[in-house]
Parts: structure tokens; C-alpha cells; sequence
């Protein structure tokens, strides 16, 4: 496939001549120093390498071409309209790739790296994201993803992280993980569910047996799990509605779609204006305990260390 490239004088030039392939990256970076410099002898000192090496180079991304890029003078060299366009084609890349392999070399001002978090999306929504909003005035930048905890254990463990929050403890010694928050679990429904129910206790489940369930997957994890802990009954049931993101569970419920089970957290302004209802009233009710991850022996890195600090702090109100 041929690749064309007009110049000011509507002249198209061809980069990628048939039968060659690929053009090497490092003939590029060699070709945009001569364009640059204007001479084969200050290009190669600013490479590093020798004068020959650079004619060489420019000689077989000539060939490669079969376009003359530049003109020898008896001082430097000329950029043909050729060299011009092609300049113009691979500066700006060839320029952000070489900032970011000259970031580990000594002297150079390195850019602000973002610290990568990742969690449930409910829990980053509603505590982590409102507690770390004001490191953003002292120049932390965030990048946030929302995903499952062992999807988001394993980034973490490669590298794409720097500290997750999750609702399951990793094992291993190659994450670091303090506890952060207890969840407790309650079961809500829209008022007028409620009062359909009636009174319920934690003996007899057998009021919700034809009320539709709104889970956070299919197989009803949450609900599942309050079932055992409270009824001590085996839950088998198929939702009426399936939403993967409690928020959106948190929604369909106060909408009156239905019953379900939700971290008190996330509900407890709805329980505290009326719009949900506690069905059941428990003294020992269903905890998760969420954990702050961290790779163990990770290079500390002060942004990094300032967002666990905050969400640490923050924690303690939670």
C-alpha cells in the first residue's frame, strides 16, 4: 500500500515504495537530526555516533525510498520537499517517544507519573475518589480503573497498578494488604415492597419467596450470602433484574423494581430519607472486611505513598 504525503506545492511523495517494508525507526531518528541540523557532522554529534554511520543511514533511507531527501553543499546539507514532508510526517512521534525513553537518564526533568488505582467501581465512586479529590491541588495525578478484585490482584501483582482496593485478602507474600473498611450488609426494598412483605424476621424468609430479587450478577453472590448468614437457608432463585455495578442495583431497588442487598454505605442516605426500608433488623449482620493492596517491596514513590496515607485517613470515618 502506498502512503501519500502532499507538500505546499500539491506535489504527493510516496514514503512506502513498494517491495520495502517497514522503515527502520532508527534511520528516522538519524534522517529528522540531519533535517534538523542541517549537517551530517553536528547530526552525528548529537547522536553520538560517527559522520560516516550518519551518511551511511541517509544513504540507505535514500535508497529505500528512491527519493533524494537532501542536497550536499559544500557546507551541510539542503532537505529536499521530500525530506520536508517526511519531516513533518514523523517529528511529533518520533519526539514523544524520545521523552519517554529519556526519562531514566540522568539530569532530565521527568513528567509527574499517575498513580494507577484500582477497586469496584462502587466503592471508588462513592468513599475512594470523594477522599482523594484534594491531592489533585498538590499535583497527584490519578488514574482509575473499576474491575473485579482478582482481575484487579493480578494488574497489581504485573505492575499496571499501584495500590487496589478489594474486597478479598490476596495471599502470597508478593502483596501487602491492611484492612481499610467493613461493609455491612443490609436487605432494602422500596417502601411499598416493604409493606407488601410485612413484618419479616430472621427464622422465616418464606415472605420473599415471589418477591423479585435485583442482583449485582447472576448467580446472586450477595444475596446468597446474606441468605445463609441471617435466614440459614439456601437461596435459589433467578433475579429479576441483573445490574454489575451496585450503584445501578442501588437505583432499580429505590425505583421499586424489587428486594435486594446492598453495603450500608452505599444505601444510607436512602435509608435515612425513607425512600429504601431495612426489611430485617439484624444483631449480627453479614461483614466484608475491604483491604488496601500494595505489591510488597514496591520502590516507594511520594505520590503514591500520599494517596495510601489519604485513603488511610479517610478510612477512619468510613
Amino acid at each position: 500500500m502506498h502512503h501519500q504525503k502532499v507538500d505546499g506545492s500539491g506535489s504527493e511523495f510516496d514514503f512506502r515504495p513498494e517491495g520495502v517494508g517497514s522503515l527502520d525507526l532508527g534511520l528516522l531518528r538519524t534522517f529528522l537530526a540531519v533535517h534538523r541540523a542541517r549537517s551530517l557532522t553536528t547530526a552525528a554529534r548529537m547522536l553520538g555516533i560517527s559522520q560516516p554511520t550518519v551518511s551511511a543511514q541517509m544513504q540507505t533511507l535514500e535508497r529505500q525510498l528512491g527519493r533524494q531527501l537532501f542536497e550536499r553543499l559544500p557546507r551541510g546539507v539542503a532537505p529536499t520537499t521530500v525530506a520536508d514532508a517526511l519531516a513533518g510526517e514523523i517529528a511529533a512521534p518520533l519526539d514523544a517517544l524520545a521523552a519517554v525513553a529519556d526519562r531514566r537518564r540522568p539530569g532530565v526533568e521527568v513528567p509527574a507519573e499517575p498513580v494507577h488505582v484500582g477497586g469496584p467501581a462502587e466503592m471508588l465512586a462513592v468513599r475512594a475518589l470523594p477522599a482523594l479529590a484534594p491531592l489533585t491541588a498538590q499535583g497527584v495525578l490519578l488514574r482509575v480503573t473499576a474491575g473485579l478484585a482478582d482481575e484487579l490482584l493480578d494488574g497489581l501483582q504485573a505492575g499496571r497498578f499501584d495500590l487496589v482496593l478489594s474486597a478479598l485478602r490476596p495471599r502470597g507474600r508478593s502483596l501487602a494488604a491492611v484492612p481499610l473498611m467493613d461493609e455491612e450488609f443490609v436487605l432494602v426494598s422500596a417502601p411499598a415492597w416493604a409493606q407488601q412483605i410485612g413484618p419479616l424476621s430472621c427464622q422465616d424468609p418464606g415472605p420473599l419467596h415471589d418477591v423479585p430479587l435485583i442482583a449485582y450478577a447472576e448467580d446472586l453472590p450477595i444475596l446468597c450470602r446474606y441468605w445463609r448468614h441471617v435466614f440459614r437457608a439456601r437461596l435459589s432463585a433467578r433475579p429479576a433484574v441483573v445490574v454489575p455495578d451496585l450503584r445501578g442495583v442501588l437505583a432499580s431497588v429505590t425505583a421499586g423494581a424489587g428486594v435486594t442487598v446492598l453495603p450500608r454505605y452505599l444505601c444510607e442516605d436512602e435509608l435515612a430519607s425513607g425512600a429504601l426500608v431495612e426489611l430485617v433488623s439484624v444483631e449480627d449482620p453479614p461483614i466484608n472486611t475491604g483491604f488496601l493492596v500494595e505489591r510488597a517491596g514496591a520502590l516507594p514513590r511520594p505520590p503514591v505513598a500520599a494517596v495510601r496515607e489519604c485513603l488511610v485517613r479517610a478510612a477512619e470515618s468510613w
